[in-house]
């Protein structure tokens, strides 16, 4: 039996394709997968440093042995493909966290946030600009590992409500192709004071650039190139 192997943002790149299927035969380990792709495709290795690695849809160590039927997946840093349209995961306090391919409704997403307890709604809208580094940009485009991609939103949320007192959160990002003045992410909390309210939005963004697998590609009038980061788990691994 095989092991089905996907490969994200710039590794998807360099092999060529973003799922593979691997006979699995004797004790091979996510370091031995890792060095399978790397044989054919040396480009590889200079990404090793940097790769993060999940095992059936959770966070893994290189060291972790695969079974036939597994899903692997090779993970570059994230940056702040396929599947449904729209995908969510609500939480027992009202908060909800989503994954979409068409345009982001504001409006909706505060009415679900807010409660008639607070006294402040927070948004925070990152929005696609015509340029990047002094570059025109055409347009972005997001690709996101999915399903662990919402469980990591839905710890993030947790992390946040177990350091600031806000009522609820909202994260909705956008996937695929997102034009110049659309927004990309919104994230909207609500508290009974201003000041939880907004430091819950403000490191939420700064987290969800360093720990949700989602990748962005920006495509300029002369070439394209993907957006990357550091990786950074910090109580969010599961």
């Amino acid at each position: 039996m095989q092991a089905r192997i996907l490969f994200f943002g710039r590794l998807k790149d360099v092999v060529g394709c973003a799922e593979d299927g691997l006979p699995i035969e004797g004790s091979m380990d996510v370091r031995a997968v890792w060095e399978h792709y790397a044989r054919r495709y040396p480009e590889l290795r200079q990404f090793a440093a940097s790769v993060m690695v999940a095992r059936n849809q959770e966070f893994a160590d290189w060291t972790e042995l695969v079974q036939p039927g597994d899903e692997i997946a090779f993970l570059p840093p994230v940056s702040g493909g396929s599947g449904s349209a729209y995908a969510e995961v609500s939480t027992e306090d009202g908060s909800f966290f989503a994954l979409t391919r068409g345009p982001i409704d504001l409006a909706q997403i505060r009415r679900r946030v807010r409660t008639d307890s607070d006294g402040a709604v927070v948004v925070f809208e990152g929005v696609v600009r015509n340029q990047s580094g002094g570059r025109a940009t055409r347009f972005l485009e997001y690709e996101a590992y999915e399903p662990l991609a919402l469980k990591v939103l839905v710890r993030l949320g947790r992390w946040l409500r177990s350091r600031y007192p806000i009522t609820r959160l909202a994260v909705v990002h956008r996937l695929g192709r997102v034009e110049i003045g659309e927004a990309a992410v919104v994230i909207i909390a609500s508290a009974a004071h201003r000041a939880a309210a907004f430091q819950a939005v403000q490191e939420a963004i700064e987290r969800i650039k360093h720990a949700v697998p989602i990748w962005k590609k920006e495509y300029f009038a002369d070439g394209e190139v993907w957006t990357e980061g550091q990786w950074d788990l910090r109580g969010l691994e599961g």
